[in-house]
């Protein structure tokens, strides 16, 4: 919703905010490719660069032994993305959605929704995985700059360190002290571990239909993906850039209904991608009932949304830039 607040105010657009509440995330790991677009999108090429770096990354998964590769990624809390992409205007509020009055000749009221309750109420649900974060503190001889990630009997671990000395813990699958008991790449690195909060759910889901001629929904109330791909971020900004785009295309006098095709096609085709890119990790995660239930729940989905795409037509616009074009004046 910041992106695509920050693009319409930069291309002369009135619009109003509608404040809203949503849990908060603790931690968020902003990988360099993702970095880079909100680098892009806000006009700052430093923005995070004061944030302590993720440079590597270890993975235990499928009863292999630990892999350590390169990573590049900054660690910022949501306090973080608020203060410098303006997400809260108005106290500790989280913008829930914008109405767009008026720019030039485009008069008719448009509404962007970011949280329920939304014009198209159905949501389509690809599995149920419940998660649980966790505060932890390290032991002193955890290695600096890396995360680490490791699929155990029942579930998944991602460990991400703060960069002083503490980190956050998500489990995916149940509750984290007992995953991480199952965890022997994870388990050793913790000193101390705190009770958690609630869960919440990290399946897989969009709305059954994201947009209409005078609205559209984003956020992640709207399409959510796993965080097995590490994506929700660059997925969040990237809906913004496309839903600013929409709108000042709309403005130009294309049609509402074409747009609307197009921005829900394109976003479903999003979730399509994601789910065939984690299933090789359900896949291989372990060979117990919980990896074979969310294995089948990510192969439905990905045949579902499948079938769905094949029903839309081609895209008739594309990006160019920050602006939605006619494909034939892209080429």
């Amino acid at each position: 919703m910041a992106t695509a607040a920050h693009l319409l105010d930069r291309a002369g657009f009135a619009f109003a905010r509608e404040p809203g509440l949503r849990r908060p995330v603790p931690v968020i790991m902003l990988s360099d490719p993702a970095l880079a677009l909100l680098r892009d999108v806000f006009g700052n090429g430093a923005l995070f660069a004061e944030r302590p770096r993720i440079e590597r990354r270890v993975v235990k998964w499928g009863g292999a032994e630990a892999v350590a590769m390169p990573h590049g990624a900054v660690v910022v809390s949501e306090d973080d993305l608020a203060n410098v992409l303006d997400m809260f205007p108005q106290g500790n509020t989280l913008s829930d959605g914008l109405k767009i009055q008026q720019c030039n000749d485009f008069n008719a009221v448009f509404a962007v929704h970011a949280m329920p309750p939304f014009s198209q109420g159905e949501t389509l649900r690809f599995g149920a995985r419940l998660s649980a974060t966790a505060r932890i503190v390290l032991k002193a001889e955890a290695p600096a700059h890396t995360c680490w990630i490791e699929a155990v009997e029942a579930g998944w671990l991602f460990l991400i360190p703060d960069g002083f000395g503490q980190a956050w813990l998500l489990a995916v699958g149940g509750d984290p002290q007992a995953l991480a008991q199952d965890a022997p790449l994870i388990g050793p690195l913790i000193d101390a571990l705190e009770p958690t909060g609630g869960q919440f759910d990290t399946s897989p889901r969009m709305l059954a239909q994201l947009a209409g001629e005078n609205w559209l929904a984003c956020g992640t109330s709207a399409i959510a993906f796993d965080p097995i791909c590490g994506d929700g971020t660059a997925q969040a900004a990237r809906e913004g850039i496309l839903a600013a785009a929409v709108i000042g295309a709309r403005a130009r006098g294309e049609d509402p209904a074409l747009l609307a095709t197009h921005y829900h096609s394109l976003l479903l085709a999003s979730l399509r991608r994601h789910l065939q890119l984690s299933l090789p990790f359900y896949a291989n995660g372990g060979a117990g009932r919980w990896w074979h239930e969310q294995y089948a729940a990510a192969r439905a989905g990905y045949e579902q949304t499948t079938a769905l795409l094949a029903k839309l037509p081609e895209p008739r616009f594309a990006l160019h830039g920050f602006d939605l074009v006619r494909r034939e004046q892209a080429a």
